[in-house]
């Protein structure tokens, strides 16, 4: 919620809250904790994705692939915001709890079971999406895969404990989005290289 709350889908799924009738509150399923978090995650795929082409592979403007832009930035709306922020509300529901003890834990579920499937989702699709055929995909992921989870170690197990730690729930799509820039740089580098 922008004003520092959180939904009442998401109070009512943490906290299995029982709401009265009389409440006023509508129930909104599948609502974001803001409504800005699936759109600010495809800006923000989209983003990593310019400065892969720009930055990483210095395409120049002429060269740049708008419609590879697009892809990721459609990713970051259709796939990656609903999914990790999905992630999170689960997370919190699985081990509820702000200590230290549950960031380690939450991190260490997040880093050993959602990292290595979401990646294993992620460069399949955008495989598929850019016209891979299936054995080709498949080999791709083979090559890619274990470089892109050992990155992932080496970035993102410290920005989530501090997340898990530090971040309310509603806001932690938003502080990854914000670090991923960099992260969905590499991500677009390496699941275009082929």
């Amino acid at each position: 919620h922008p004003w520092g709350g959180i939904t009442i889908l998401e109070a009512s799924l943490l906290h299995s809250v029982d709401l009265p009738p009389s409440s006023g509150w509508q129930l909104v399923p599948g609502r974001c904790p803001d409504d800005t978090c699936v759109p600010r995650t495809g800006s923000l795929m989209g983003l990593g994705d310019v400065i892969s082409q720009q930055l990483v592979e210095r395409r120049g403007l002429r060269a740049h692939q708008a419609g590879r832009t697009l892809t990721m930035a459609s990713l970051g709306c259709g796939f990656v915001g609903p999914v990790v922020g999905g992630w999170y509300r689960v997370l919190d529901r699985l081990i509820p709890g702000t200590t230290k003890v549950d960031a380690l834990k939450k991190m260490l579920l997040d880093q050993g079971g959602f990292a290595p499937c979401f990646l294993g989702c992620f460069l399949p699709l955008v495989g598929t999406l850019n016209g891979l055929s299936a054995q080709d995909n498949w080999a791709k992921l083979q090559r890619d895969f274990p470089d892109a989870l050992i990155t992932n170690y080496y970035l993102w197990p410290a920005v989530q404990l501090a997340n898990f730690y530090l971040v309310p729930l509603h806001y932690r799509l938003a502080v990854v989005q914000c670090v991923a820039v960099i992260w969905n740089s590499y991500l677009s580098w390496k699941a275009h290289r082929l």
